[in-house]
C-alpha cells in the first residue's frame, strides 16, 4: 500500500507491505523541505513505486497523515491521497501524524511526540510505552505543556519540535523526528487488517489558517 505524509517539514512517500505480522517497507523517500511539499510529493511517490516494482494498479489502499500540521503543507498530502484514491477506486485511511511518529519510538517508558506548529508553538501528544495515545493532539506553547508532561510521567520526547525546543522542554530526545511510511501503516494496521471503512478525510489543523477570507466593510447609513 501507499503511505504519504506532509504534516511536517518532511515529505514522506513509501510503499509498505502488510502481508507479514508487522508492516514491511518496500521503498521509501523522505525529503525535509518545508517549502517543497507540492513539488516533491508526487515524484517521490513515483520513485517509491518504481523501486518497489509496484504499479499504481497494484495498490490496495492508501494511508495518509492527517496532521496536525500547518495548513498548506498538510493539505498537499491529503489532497494527493484523495486524488489517488478516487482515481484508483481504493480506500484512503487518515491517521494522526503524531501517532505515526509514535509507532517508531523505541523504549519502555511513557513519551510524547512534539512537532513544530510555527508561531513559537508545538503540536503534541503523549503516549504510553506501547504507543497508545494518552493525551492530545493539541497545540500550545512549549512551556505550557510542561506540567501536563509531568502529570503523565513522560520520560522522553520524539519529533522535530522536541529538538527545536529541547532547552524549554528539558527531556531526552529520541528518534524519529518525522513520520515514516512504516509508521503510518502501523498506525492504521488494525483498521487495514479488519477491512473497516476509512474514517473521513478530515485534516487536523487545530487552529485556523493564517489566510482568511476578506469580510465586506459594513455600510454606514446616512441619517
Amino acid at each position: 500500500m501507499l503511505a504519504i505524509d506532509t504534516a511536517t517539514p518532511a515529505i514522506t512517500a513509501g510503499i509498505v507491505s502488510l502481508d507479514a505480522a508487522a508492516p514491511e517497507t518496500l521503498a521509501q523517500r523522505v525529503t525535509v523541505d518545508a517549502r517543497a511539499h507540492g513539488e516533491l510529493l508526487t515524484p517521490q511517490v513515483q520513485q517509491a513505486l518504481a523501486e518497489a516494482d509496484v504499479q499504481l494498479s497494484g495498490l490496495d489502499a492508501i494511508v495518509v497523515g492527517a496532521g496536525p500540521g500547518p495548513f498548506t503543507g498538510l493539505r498537499v498530502g491529503m489532497v494527493t491521497a484523495a486524488a489517488f484514491g478516487d482515481a484508483l477506486g481504493i480506500p484512503v485511511h487518515p491517521v494522526c501524524s503524531l501517532d505515526a511518529i509514535a509507532a517508531d519510538v523505541p523504549g519502555t517508558e511513557p513519551f510524547a511526540v512534539v512537532t513544530d506548529a510555527r508561531r513559537r508553538e508545538v503540536y503534541w501528544a503523549a503516549y504510553d510505552p506501547t504507543g497508545e495515545r494518552l493525551d492530545g493532539p493539541t497545540v500550545a506553547r512549549p512551556a505550557e505543556i510542561l506540567d501536563r508532561l509531568t502529570e503523565l510521567g513522560v520520560r522522553a520526547l520524539a519529533g522535530e519540535g522536541a529538538t527545536r525546543y529541547a532547552d524549554v522542554l528539558g527531556l531526552p530526545v529520541t528518534e524519529p523526528a518525522y513520520p515514516s511510511a512504516k509508521g503510518l501503516v502501523t498506525a492504521a494496521a488494525n483498521v487495514l487488517r479488519t477491512g473497516a471503512a476509512p474514517a473521513p478525510l478530515t485534516p487536523l489543523y487545530l487552529r485556523r489558517p493564517d489566510a482568511t477570507e476578506a469580510v465586506p466593510r459594513k455600510q454606514v447609513s446616512r441619517l
